[in-house]
């Protein structure tokens, strides 16, 4: 049996006070139809980066309004992890020889997953590539509807590699980008639907906490609480590119000698990479004493990154792919303006020169956190800014609406061409249940 992960018990109605009535009472008249519907969420991993950290809360909110909610981890390798390591980052444009081991080793773990697989469910969702050919080798009477939900940034992939996962992702039901420009256009999906992730504004990470007790946390790690702080929150990973944001921050520190880094990240046990990233970049910060490197297994964990996020004077996320950043969501909603690379899914949620700047490079990351450091009232406007846009698109109960959506619309109209649009700020996201490619 596939490993369950236990949930809290979670309550729609404690959302009130962020998102307003009107859209729990929304939530609530659209579950009702799909109460008691099965669902199933499958991924690689219980703790670390983005999709653990959304299922959380979303699974328990599925709960709360009347749906049979699961979440369930596949068994991995070690060799397996590498390999879909390696397949991740391929999908985000790297170059990847792929070997007939390779092959082998990911088909065979996705095929002994699914002989774990029990029950019958309405919905099945399953989380990036690293259990996307189970679908292949279950007999799809087990359950009613198969999503694949991808989270990162397809847009340039390696075309050995999709090649390759392509025949898999392709025996979906339906798929969930985050924006339409994510999608290989040579997949030929039945249905796409495009959802971005979201942050819970009631999770530990995410709810208050006083300037003063956030630099308590800090002078605990030996950050200095009384000079100027910029922080990025992420895997040890090239595509967050800490090396780069190492080199921004000693431009800036030119002319702002005070100034000091904070790198904080996540070790995740389906990211054997991250540790050799994190070697590279404690190199790359050499004996500087103004750099602090930490992880969650240093004891930087949900209310360490809390309170790194709510005590730096700028919050950067300097990243080369991005599928969206749950860190830009965490740091714009505790009111910091941004730093962040100009790629994937953050300009939806980083609106330069409103709720912080977008950058290309070091140099340009340079400049604008020297423009961020040296002028309080801009800083201050652009957070207030921030924590308004965040609060009106991107907190749970917003993707508890969007799932409940996607599920209707595939029960009620599965062979329908249909289309809503839904305007984010200037940026338009389609929502298309028949993909027409």
């Amino acid at each position: 049996m596939l490993q369950p992960v236990a949930i809290a018990t979670k309550s729609l109605r404690d959302y009130a006070p962020f998102v307003g009535n009107d859209l729990i009472e929304k939530i609530i008249h659209l579950a009702k139809p799909l109460r008691g519907a099965r669902v199933l969420h499958l991924n690689a991993t219980a703790f670390g980066g983005g999709v653990a950290e959304i299922l959380t809360s979303l699974v328990p909110l599925m709960k709360d309004v009347g749906l049979n909610a699961e979440w369930r981890v596949i068994y991995g390798t070690d060799p397996f992890f590498n390999v879909t390591k390696s397949f991740h980052n391929a999908l985000q444009g790297a170059p990847l020889t792929l070997t007939s081991e390779a092959e082998r080793t990911y088909l065979e773990v996705n095929r002994l997953n699914a002989e774990a697989f029990c029950g019958e469910y309405d919905f099945v969702i399953v989380h990036d590539p690293q259990p996307a050919a189970m679908r292949h080798f279950l007999d799809h009477r087990l359950s009613r509807h198969w999503i694949w939900r991808c989270h990162i940034d397809t847009s340039h992939p390696n075309e050995t590699v999709l090649a390759f996962i392509k025949p898999y992702l392709e025996q979906y039901d339906a798929s969930i980008f985050t924006l339409p420009g994510f999608v290989p256009s040579s997949l030929r999906l039945r249905r796409t639907f495009f959802i971005t992730p979201t942050i819970d504004p009631l999770s530990p990470k995410n709810q208050p906490l006083s300037l003063d007790e956030a630099r308590r946390i800090l002078a605990s790690f030996k950050v200095d609480t009384t000079r100027p702080l910029v922080t990025q929150v992420s895997r040890f990973d090239p595509w967050k590119d800490p090396i780069g944001v190492i080199n921004a921050y000693r431009m800036a520190k030119v002319e702002l000698p005070q100034l000091q880094l904070a790198l904080v990240g996540c070790m995740a046990t389906d990211d054997p990479e991250g540790w050799d990233y994190y070697a590279r970049t404690l190199r790359h910060a050499g004996n500087d004493e103004d750099i602090c490197i930490l992880h969650n297994f240093q004891g930087a964990g949900n209310l360490a990154v809390n309170a790194f996020q709510v005590a730096s004077d700028v919050v950067l996320q300097k990243s080369t792919r991005e599928g969206f950043g749950l860190v830009v969501t965490e740091a714009l909603w505790k009111g910091k303006a941004m730093v962040a690379g100009n790629v994937g899914g953050i300009p939806l949620q980083v609106i330069d020169g409103k709720t912080g700047y977008l950058v290309d490079n070091a140099l340009g990351a340079a400049e604008r956190m020297y423009h961020l450091l040296t002028d309080r009232d801009l800083r201050d406007r652009m957070g207030r800014d921030a924590r308004e846009h965040v609060g009106q698109h991107f907190l749970t109960p917003h993707h508890l609406l969007n799932y409940l959506d996607l599920f209707t619309a595939l029960d009620r109209q599965p062979e329908t061409d249909v289309s809503a649009e839904v305007g984010i700020d200037g940026f338009k996201l389609t929502t298309a249940l028949e993909n027409g490619r």
